[in-house]
């Protein structure tokens, strides 16, 4: 196998000890990293040797919720709540996508999410075969679910859920291992008690995670409230929902004891501030949720609530806003971001082992960044100028499993050119 040695930049490694070499190197052996730190003495042993001239070198970010396909919905339903959001716009829509329009929607957001600097992400939609086929094709890493709505007919339930079921079976640790997959029930106020609770036996059956919305508005806690007598966590907890391996997205509406379940599980929780706040839903209490020890993550949630997929936004929207939420310039660093898009993804997914961080043995997921710009000198913190005044724009170069896929901003595996062609033809049909 080719040795690679990357060296002449600097090294974020998001390990332990959040090690950062100012003039470092990292070695890589087929799909695995096999040294990170400063130049190594036996540069001679290696097959290549790219000079990064000092540019800055990370794991690739992790987005930990999305519904790729729905990128055909960018900028078609803006400044609406939530609920007339999704009821009179967008799933009148999305009622009709084909697989066609999930093929080019999917397509569409991985060129963004490569072009940007993400090498894993989750999705939650379905047509998911077509996803799983885009994700093997581009050479990004997926985790992939069938989300599940739980109205209509019993047989259209259960039509679903063997769907959901055959799909994570078929896909889980697919593409050479960059596909793996998940359950998903939609959310606790459109999937019954008793349909929640067959999703979670499935799960085990399976021995696949479970990935849900919960809590986005208050109007979905009022309501599980209601209907129910407990909130969507003590909901969702009561079920046995939480005993499994469990990523929810949002988590916006929780109260202290909330918070202390979700700790207590172990539950992960995926962190979308910039679809939150353009829905107006509000601003989870992540510093909170941090105190206690739970595992925050970052999602960019749907490029139709976002309007886009740089996670590098979502980095700086959640080290500034719950500043100005606490008054408290010490709440959620600029480091702390960073590993809530890397490190944290990776183990919000169960992935920690193989991405998330550079340290020998993991797989070689990656980008570059082009910080010989004006916005990144001087050359004080290479952390704080990723977070504070990066872009994802400003990525050039990203790998995943030692896989090049985007050189100086192009795309190897994808193209382009097509798929926003498609994208927009596909687009308009919908219309």
């Amino acid at each position: 196998m080719t040795r690679k040695l990357f060296y002449n930049g600097t090294i974020i490694t998001s390990n332990t000890e959040n090690e950062v070499f100012a003039n470092g190197a990292i070695g890589i052996e087929g799909e695995k990293i096999i040294y990170v730190g400063t130049t190594p003495e036996d540069v001679a042993s290696y097959d290549e040797k790219i000079d990064l001239k000092g540019n800055i070198l990370l794991p690739g970010l992790v987005n930990t919720h999305g519904h790729t396909p729905m990128s055909l919905l960018r900028g078609y339903a803006d400044d609406l709540h939530l609920q007339t959001w999704l009821q009179d716009k967008i799933w009148p829509l999305e009622a009709k996508y084909t697989p066609e329009h999930a093929k080019w929607g999917t397509k569409l957001s991985i060129l963004e999410m490569i072009r940007t600097g993400t090498t894993t992400f989750v999705d939650m939609y379905d047509n998911m075969d077509e996803i799983a086929k885009a994700v093997e094709e581009a050479g990004i890493r997926g985790v992939l679910c069938r989300g599940v709505i739980g109205f209509g007919s019993e047989e259209l339930r259960q039509s679903k859920l063997k769907e959901a079921a055959d799909f994570a079976k078929s896909w889980n640790n697919g593409a050479n291992g960059r596909v793996t997959t998940m359950l998903s029930p939609h959310s606790p106020y459109t999937c019954s008690p008793e349909y929640i609770s067959q999703i979670i036996d499935k799960s085990i059956e399976l021995d696949v995670p479970l990935h849900t919305h919960m809590s986005e508005t208050k109007f979905e806690v009022e309501k599980n409230i209601e209907e129910y007598g407990a909130t969507p966590v003590r909901h969702l907890e009561k079920l046995g929902f939480f005993d499994r391996p469990s990523l929810v997205a949002h988590a916006v509406h929780v109260n202290d004891e909330d918070i202390q379940i979700l700790a207590e599980k172990d539950v992960k929780v995926s962190h979308n501030i910039i679809s939150n706040l353009k829905l107006g839903s509000g601003i989870a209490p992540v510093g909170k949720m941090l105190e206690k020890g739970v595992t925050v993550s970052l999602g960019t949630d749907s490029v139709a609530s976002n309007n886009n997929l740089d996670l590098f936004e979502e980095l700086k929207a959640a080290a500034t806003v719950h500043k100005g939420v606490a008054q408290d310039a010490t709440v959620i660093t600029a480091q702390e971001a960073l590993r809530m898009a890397t490190i944290n993804g990776a183990e919000a997914l169960w992935l920690e082992e193989r991405i998330g961080s550079l340290e020998a043995g993991k797989d070689a997921d990656f980008i570059v960044v082009n910080s010989n710009q004006s916005f990144f000198y001087p050359k004080h913190n290479p952390v704080s100028h990723l977070v504070y005044s990066g872009s994802g724009r400003d990525v050039r170069d990203v790998y995943v499993q030692g896989k090049q896929i985007l050189d100086n901003g192009q795309f190897k595996t994808i193209d382009e050119e097509k798929v926003l062609y498609e994208a927009n033809r596909m687009s308009k049909l919908l219309s």
